[in-house]
């Protein structure tokens, strides 16, 4: 098989053989790249610190200086790839998969792994599944765009590497998959489903043979409960539903607020404020879940549990809204775990010991809180449980992430975190239903192969289609510094005893194109054809028709 018949095949939105290879090697190639990335940040943190997340344990002084030293190395590795590439994380990454299927810029990847590295190493509160997200569609969509792959493939192969990433960096392929399905895409279609699973398998298979089997929730044990428990559940949702909306809010005014400052200032005054908190508190120092779990697994002190949560909640803000480079989910998933913990003292009043329910509520405030955080129930749940190995957390959970979400959304009018911030950055991540559509099939799936390229006059030109009716017939004006093409047709008089001929200006579109290119250049008048080009604008490869493309937008699909 060549290349053009394989990008033939890519550009037709079906599950196949070629699109599931592509899933495969993206998927590795993110790994691989998520997989350097964790040897980055442990390398960092053994340097500097001595001992991986092991915050608590470094002296006040270096605990105060660590998040300073890290914002200025952040700072430099942005100056050296330029202030402006200095967009990242799983927003960025939602606006350009759903505007430039998946396609990130090179620097803002090279911004998003050191500077990503430098934050999760120095003690920030960030987590590291929003550099994995931009570095994993960074690395699947290469291949793609070296092989010039149509562009409705290579937005499949971000969402692998996204699934990939995520895989790889929690060794949880199932969540990764659900994750991509529901906040990236936010579809689920069997052709992109089958590539992406493969994609986070292979992610998952690499993590373990470098990191090990062990999830990082493994030392937390759900435990079964009381029935009559499960009414408080609900309870238990609803204040997890009101937390995530002051977290969102807060968040975001903490953003609007510092927008207008200088980005350097605003770096320093983030390691500065982490610097003085995990002075004060070493707990509240990065993301780490074994760091969190120890607070109520040892000795319980549910005052330190609350403050620790308090300077959580005030150092994720802190870092995220003044452009730390870093996850959000990390970090609600560890203030999930305090806060599922600390509402579940209430219970004491009825029962007689409630550390037993310490692991089990610690996971279902995880679930619940990144739920209402992200708008992403069944990612959140598969995330929980996976890393956890708790299915049996699926229907108590259930009753926890329901009324989280609904408590945020339609009592307290929050949207997701994601969508919020990419309002507040201008970035646009919707599009219309027929635009979305579109996108999903390449040109090259559609379009007419039957057509000729005539450089005669006109009355050569009606010789040759009275002959050929059923053959496009293209004119190629040179006479132009660019060849001009026109489609040319025959008009026929009522009585058909005249004819001439009708010549149709046509655009061309690169092959690599979707089918959303051509409707844009064919809606306003409802007519008319492109030609559609190789690497050289001059040699055409096929033409699409308005009728073509009405046609395909009318096709019946299950």
């Amino acid at each position: 098989m060549n290349l053009d018949t394989f990008r033939q095949e890519l550009a037709t939105p079906r599950t196949s053989i070629q699109l599931c290879l592509m899933g495969i090697v993206s998927g590795i190639c993110a790994a691989l790249l998520i997989v350097l990335f964790r040897l980055t940040i442990n390398w960092i943190q053994v340097f500097f610190t001595g001992e991986q997340n092991s915050f608590s344990e470094l002296s006040p002084i270096y605990r105060f200086i660590l998040p300073i030293i890290g914002a200025v190395c952040i700072l430099i590795v942005a100056y050296l790839t330029g202030f402006k590439h200095y967009r990242m994380g799983i927003p960025f990454v939602i606006h350009r998969v759903k505007h430039f299927f998946g396609r990130i810029p090179f620097r803002t990847t090279i911004n998003q792994f050191l500077g990503g590295a430098f934050a999760l190493a120095s003690g920030f509160s960030v987590g590291r599944e929003g550099p994995s997200v931009h570095l994993g569609a960074s690395g699947s969509t290469f291949f793609g765009q070296w092989l010039q792959l149509p562009e409705n493939s290579i937005r499949i192969l971000s969402g692998c590497g996204i699934a990939a990433a995520i895989s790889a960096s929690f060794n949880t392929p199932f969540a990764a998959v659900i994750f991509v399905m529901e906040v990236v895409f936010r579809e689920y279609k069997i052709h992109i489903f089958i590539p992406v699973m493969l994609a986070a398998a292979c992610g998952s298979v690499l993590t373990r043979i470098v990191f090990g089997e062990a999830q990082e929730l493994s030392f937390i044990h759900f435990n079964e409960f009381s029935r009559w428990i499960y009414l408080y559940l609900i309870i238990l949702g609803v204040a997890l539903g009101c937390l995530a909306s002051l977290f969102n809010n807060s968040l975001m005014f903490v953003m609007r607020s510092f927008s207008k400052i200088n980005m350097a200032n605003r770096l320093l005054l983030a390691g500065l404020l982490t610097g003085v908190i995990g002075y004060l508190i070493p707990e509240s120092l990065g993301a780490h879940f074994d760091s969190a779990h120890q607070l109520f697994d040892q000795e319980f002190n549910i005052r330190l549990l609350f403050w620790v949560l308090c300077a959580k909640f005030l150092l994720t803000i802190i870092a995220i809204g003044l452009g730390i480079p870093g996850g959000i989910m990390g970090p609600v998933f560890v203030i999930g775990m305090l806060s599922g913990v600390l509402l579940a003292a209430p219970l004491e009043f009825f029962i007689t010991d409630t550390k037993d329910l310490h692991g089990s509520f610690s996971l279902l405030g995880m679930a619940g809180l990144m739920t209402a955080v992200v708008h992403a129930p069944l990612a959140a749940l598969s995330a929980v449980m996976e890393l956890s190995y708790s299915p049996e957390l699926i229907l108590p959970a259930i009753l926890v992430v329901v009324p989280a979400y609904v408590t945020s959304t339609q009592f307290l009018g929050n949207s997701s975190i994601f969508t919020q911030q990419l309002d507040f950055q201008k970035l646009p991540y919707t599009t219309s239903a027929v635009t979305e559509s579109l996108q999903k099939t390449g040109v090259l799936a559609v379009m007419e192969k039957e057509y000729v390229v005539m450089t005669e006059n006109d009355e050569r030109l009606l010789s040759y289609i009275g002959s050929s009716a059923n053959t496009l017939v293209v004119q190629k004006n040179t006479q132009e510094l660019k060849a001009q093409f026109s489609l040319v047709s025959l008009d026929q008089g009522k009585n058909e005893d005249t004819a001439r001929l009708i010549h149709v200006p046509m655009q061309g579109v690169k092959y690599q194109a979707t089918l959303a290119e051509v409707y844009s250049l064919l809606e306003k008048n409802r007519a008319g054809a492109v030609y559609v080009y190789s690497n050289d604008a001059d040699n055409i490869v096929g033409i699409i028709t308005w009728a073509v493309l009405r046609n395909y937008l009318h096709t019946a699909n299950y």
